[in-house]
């Protein structure tokens, strides 16, 4: 991605500003203008000069007489515009803006150069400011054109363009869980931007979330990319969290600009909690704090351990294929194995653990010994319940084995770090 000059920088910042100059002291039947004081907005960098106007008026003398014909003056105006003329890479949030002093503001066109609707906008009540109404498109190059009408009734037009945020500069995000679906009280929020995030504080505050259990929660930062949102304790069952993504024109930084604002919301079902006791080798399955069922399963060994620790499930799949590859094995390693298919597979971990039905040379030793690879394995029975009633943002904690607890990073490992842990990141 290349790196872009705000719209509001260098050369671009500030105010285009057009001066109409009466040159020196101009005396009109005995009478003088001077020049007025710039307004503190003015930025005379881009300061412009333009041609006096001046109308004609005449008066008769007391003795019928006609007196010699006499010109009014405009007095000098200052205008500001933003963005400037021939500004590239203005951010799309940027309000173009029109100020002027000692003249008014007329006949305003913002509009796309290549066609497309116009930009509406308002002029004040005394004609010296005209401001957009709403934020302009990505990658367009727009025609500014108005007039503006001094002291005298002279009227001045104005002719400048200026362009956009290029798609290369764009950036955009996306939500897990998907929008509108239904999950498992444990189900953190990820939101995944398309660019590394540098203003990380201005990104968290252009994003609200909110539920109808009223929790409040914090965000967490995995790396650049990639942000968690949790509250303190799971989700309250059958509640809907909603979250108001108002990106657009924010700064990510590198010239990164957000291109979308966004609704997005999900619901939570009951609660669904799985625990596994590596001292009993038994995983006991909790609905809505109950016990329900108790099922004999195998951890890893210990050269293959199963981590401790609370896991979210991640996805699922009725039939699928094992390879040792996926774990780093290669033929040849003691734990290599030929791909093997697996049934009523539930993933909850990005490194390859898995709640699925043992292979049938294991099934006589469930509940008695570990013989897997990290994962959890289970009775055709038992993986058959647990894939039917479990689904991703249920929740599986494993109890007493040696090593962990799972990181936050592999898969939703969240619930593994305290309150105070998750909160004490600073964007």
């Amino acid at each position: 991605m290349s790196n872009l000059s705000d719209g509001n920088q260098s050369r671009r910042r500030g105010w285009k500003i057009g001066a109409l100059i009466v040159g020196g002291l101009l005396v009109v039947g005995g009478g003088a203008v001077g020049a007025i004081t710039a307004p503190s907005w003015a930025n005379f960098g881009n300061e412009q000069a333009a041609a006096p106007s001046s109308a004609p008026s005449s008066a008769a003398s007391s003795s019928g007489e006609p007196e010699a014909e006499q010109t009014a003056v405009a007095e000098e105006f200052t205008f500001g515009v933003t963005p400037t003329d021939g500004a590239v890479a203005v951010n799309p949030v940027t309000l173009p803006e029109i100020r002027v002093e000692e003249a008014t503001i007329q006949d305003v066109s913002l509009e796309p150069v290549d066609g497309g609707e116009p930009v509406a906008g308002t002029v004040s009540e005394d004609g010296s400011s005209w401001k957009a109404d709403g934020p302009l498109s990505f990658a367009t190059e727009y025609a500014f054109e108005f007039v503006l009408v001094d002291t005298a009734g002279g009227e001045h037009q104005q002719e400048q363009t200026f362009t956009t945020v290029q798609p290369e500069n764009e950036a955009n995000a996306w939500m897990y869980p998907a929008p509108g679906s239904t999950v498992g009280t444990g189900q953190t929020i990820e939101i995944t931007f398309s660019e590394p995030v540098i203003n990380k504080d201005a990104v968290e505050k252009a994003i609200t979330i909110t539920s109808t259990s009223g929790q409040e929660g914090a965000f967490y930062w995995l790396n650049d990319s990639e942000v968690r949102y949790r509250a303190q304790e799971y989700w309250d069952p059958n509640s809907t969290i909603t979250v108001d993504v108002q990106l657009f024109g924010v700064d990510f930084g590198n010239g990164m600009i957000g291109n979308f604002n966004d609704t997005w919301s999900f619901s939570t079902h009951n609660d669904r909690l799985a625990v596994v006791d590596n001292a009993t080798k038994q995983m006991q399955v909790f609905i809505d704090g109950k016990l329900e069922k108790t099922f004999p399963v195998t951890l890893g060994t210990e050269e293959w351990p199963s981590f401790f620790g609370f896991y979210t499930v991640m996805e699922q799949y009725e039939r699928t294929k094992f390879t040792a590859e996926s774990i780093g094995l290669k033929p040849g390693d003691p734990a290599y194995y030929e791909p093997t298919e697996v049934n009523y597979a539930s993933r909850i971990s990005n490194g390859g653990a898995f709640v699925h039905e043992a292979l049938p040379a294991a099934l006589p030793i469930l509940g008695e010994l570990n013989v897997s690879h990290g994962c959890v394995g289970m009775s055709p029975e038992g993986a058959k319940y647990f894939y039917d009633m479990f689904g991703p943002g249920d929740m599986l904690e494993i109890r007493n084995t040696d090593t962990g607890p799972v990181q936050v990073w592999d898969g939703f490992g969240d619930w593994n770090l305290t309150w105070a842990e998750w909160t004490s990141q600073q964007a």
